[in-house]
C-alpha cells in the first residue's frame, strides 16, 4: 500500500500508470514487465502521458525503466522500503 499511496502523490497519471504496472507484474508473477500502449489504453492513458507517468515514476524511486528504441519500454517495480530516498 505504501508504494501506491507514494505514487498517489505524484501529479498526472502517475498512479493510473502505477495501478496498471501492479496489474501486470501480478499476471506476469515477475516485478519486471513489458509495459505496451495498448496496455494502458483502456485506463484511458495516452502514449504521452505514459512516458510522463514513467518519468515521475522512476524519479520518485517507485520504478526502474530499460527503454530501447522502438520497443516497449521493461519496467521494474521498486519497493518503497528498499528505495533509497523513499521512506517507508
Amino acid at each position: 500500500m505504501d508504494w501506491l499511496q507514494h505514487a498517489g502523490k505524484l501529479p498526472g497519471k502517475a498512479l493510473h500508470l502505477g495501478v496498471a504496472l501492479w496489474f501486470r507484474a501480478g499476471l506476469a508473477g515477475s516485478m519486471t514487465v513489458k509495459l505496451a500502449n495498448a496496455d494502458l489504453a483502456a485506463m484511458g492513458v495516452a502514449r504521452d502521458a505514459k512516458y510522463e507517468g514513467l518519468q515521475r515514476l522512476k524519479t520518485a524511486g517507485l520504478i526502474s525503466v530499460a527503454q530501447q528504441p522502438g520497443r516497449a519500454p521493461t519496467v521494474t517495480l521498486l519497493l518503497v522500503g528498499e528505495v533509497t530516498g523513499v521512506p517507508a
